[in-house]
């Protein structure tokens, strides 16, 4: 069966590799984005699509009713504490998007999905999933939610033949990571590893040396990781003279 995509946050960084990957593998996708005509990638369907508006979910479900691949990639980071927040809304504003939203395209999709075979999700996670990381204070528990939410949805859509595959994604070169330093991955790297380990039917896999990395280094120490990421929070203070 050829594959029909749905990529959420498909305008840029790792959505639009996901569907400019897809494409060179001769997917159909649609390309969902809350502004369609900033979706410029060649080949691909624009979709209007905010993943917090049940309207456009609600439409995005009718208007893509032959997918069988749902990449549910749409994120947002605030970049702000989750205790001393400078924003005390922002971590609301992360969950709703990354959490909530997710699970708003995962229940819209789930009969589509089911009416086209099983098909499969990719969750598009974070290192921040796996270990509280604490200079990205309300991303990291909403990304450990839909870590969650993952497994969950795994479980409630077996018996459907719906495969489930949560990426664990380090620092990528795109404008979500502007303020990381030092290496980053290219979207296109990602969206290859992901769709390797959805096709093998992975249920959690870290795309990057970054991921494989953290991933040991917290089995390693625990204490010491969360307390190294800890003190870059500090560190960003006394370089930024942000608090």
């Amino acid at each position: 069966m050829s594959i029909v995509a749905l990529v959420t946050g498909a305008n840029r960084g790792i959505g639009r590799a996901f569907a400019e990957e897809l494409l060179e593998q001769g997917a159909k996708v649609y390309a969902g984005s809350r502004d369609p005509a900033a979706v410029t990638t060649p080949g691909a369907i624009p979709v209007a699509l905010d993943i917090t508006d049940p309207a456009q979910v609600a439409a995005a479900a009718a208007a893509c009713a032959d997918v069988n691949l749902l990449v549910n990639n749409a994120g947002l980071f605030t970049n702000q504490r989750l205790v001393q927040a400078g924003d005390p809304d922002a971590a609301r504003a992360e969950m709703e998007v990354n959490y909530f939203g997710t699970l708003a395209m995962t229940r819209a999709f789930a009969p589509v999905l089911a009416a086209n075979g099983g098909g499969q999700i990719i969750n598009v996670l974070s290192v921040a999933a796996i270990v509280p990381t604490a200079f990205m204070g309300g991303y990291s528990p909403a990304k450990a939610a839909t870590l969650f939410l993952s497994g969950i949805t795994r479980a409630e859509l077996e018996p459907q033949g719906t495969k489930v595959t949560a990426l664990i994604v380090g620092s990528v070169d795109t404008r979500m990571a502007e303020h990381v330093d030092g290496h980053k991955e290219d979207p296109r790297d990602i969206a290859r590893a992901g769709l390797k380990a959805a096709a093998k039917g992975e249920w959690t896999a870290d795309t990057d040396w970054m991921a494989v990395d953290a991933r040991a280094r917290l089995a390693r120490d625990p204490v010491r990781y969360e307390r190294g990421l800890g003190r870059l929070i500090h560190k960003a203070v006394l370089r930024t003279g942000r608090d």
